[in-house]
């Protein structure tokens, strides 16, 4: 009988230094304060007060020293007085914004998205198939082929074109998206933060495409009063702006954009919390900020139907509760024919990377 030894629990030894420690606070107060190093060691300073961040041994002058050493910051203010981040210090952004949002994922290389037809694609299915001329050897699956030549209980093992089974393979295709982010006022609305939530979306969303979906294409669309084009890299420093809500610009841009992209399947994902309240007519701005303005809506629903007949579906992710709001983005859906979730900030990642996952056919 063998015997069984009890020894007394010793908890993991974290062998991270102390700028390893404090690295990842950091990159997190980085989002919250749009990039601003400076208003992000005050907060880690004041945090020091409560929970110990320091000590004697390691200052957070010391911390900040490692941040250049590191190449994390830069050394030289920038022409508003300002401590640059680095381009190293923005990829370390996104990737705990991926770790965060959709957890540690491998990168392949296929498109990534299933069209609904078989035959020769990219993915293995579990269907088989009796051989077809012009089928590819790697298709052939020799377990079950030779299984068909046994049963005709010969000695000697032949294998003939009616024994071949072929297993069967799934298309995969490219998607080019755009990813439309609502900076209007309305996004930190009540001292509710909903401009950082959806920042850590785009960042996670971006940095899934390019390691599990690397021929597909992303781009980033702002919408308040107007609607511009942002850069990968510009997503840390996004702010909210004193804007009302141009949902219309917003579609536009990015119908113009997905018009260039040379890909079969094109969609747009909206993260929104507010009601459309701003379009231009006659090269002059019509706000209205209460209720639901039926020019503007009727101005927001055309583009859904434009966008529809461009083969273009939308995914909206509304992340406010009023019911008033909620029964117009049912019409918006409706109009496009594409898909809306009504959720709050703590599901808003989950869902937004499952409809990426699904992949939609144009």
């Amino acid at each position: 009988m063998s015997a069984t030894w009890f020894h007394r629990y010793l908890p993991p030894q974290d062998d991270r230094t102390p700028f390893e420690k404090l690295l990842p606070l950091f990159l997190e107060l980085l989002t919250h304060t749009s990039g601003d190093v400076e208003e992000a060691l005050d907060w880690m300073k004041e945090l020091d007060k409560e929970h110990d961040l320091f000590s004697k041994d390691y200052s957070l002058e010391d911390f900040r020293n490692d941040l250049r050493k590191h190449g994390i910051i830069g050394d030289r203010p920038t022409k508003g007085g300002k401590t640059p981040l680095t381009g190293k210090a923005e990829k370390l952004i996104r990737e705990r914004a991926l770790e965060q949002v959709f957890g540690k994922l491998k990168r392949t290389e296929g498109g990534g998205h299933a069209l609904r037809r078989s035959g020769q694609g990219d993915e293995p299915t579990s269907e088989r198939r009796a051989y077809r001329y012009g089928d590819r050897l790697e298709q052939v699956a020799m377990s079950d082929s030779i299984r068909n030549a046994q049963r005709r209980g010969t000695d000697d093992l032949q294998l003939s074109e009616d024994d071949l089974e072929v297993q069967e393979t799934e298309h995969q295709s490219a998607c080019a998206t755009v990813l439309m982010i609502d900076i209007s006022h309305s996004m930190i609305l009540y001292g509710e933060d909903r401009i950082t939530p959806a920042k850590k979306v785009a960042m996670a969303l971006a940095e899934l495409i390019k390691r599990r979906y690397p021929k597909d294409t992303l781009d980033i669309v702002v919408f308040g009063n107007d609607a511009w084009q942002v850069s990968l890299k510009d997503l840390p420093y996004l702010q909210v702006g004193p804007f009302h809500t141009n949902t219309v610009a917003g579609l536009e841009l990015a119908m113009d954009i997905l018009r260039r992209r040379k890909l079969r399947n094109r969609r747009i994902v909206m993260i929104t919390d507010g009601k459309p309240s701003c379009i231009k007519r006659d090269g002059e701005y019509y706000m209205n900020s209460f209720g639901l303005d039926e020019m503007i809506v009727a101005r927001t629903l055309d583009a859904a139907v434009r966008a529809r007949k461009a083969g273009i579906p939308i995914t909206t992710f509304m992340i406010a509760q009023d019911p008033y709001l909620q029964q117009f983005i049912e019409r918006f859906t409706e109009a496009n024919q594409g898909r809306a979730f009504y959720t709050g900030l703590q599901g808003l990642a989950d869902m937004v990377f499952r409809d990426h996952a699904a992949g939609r056919k144009a």
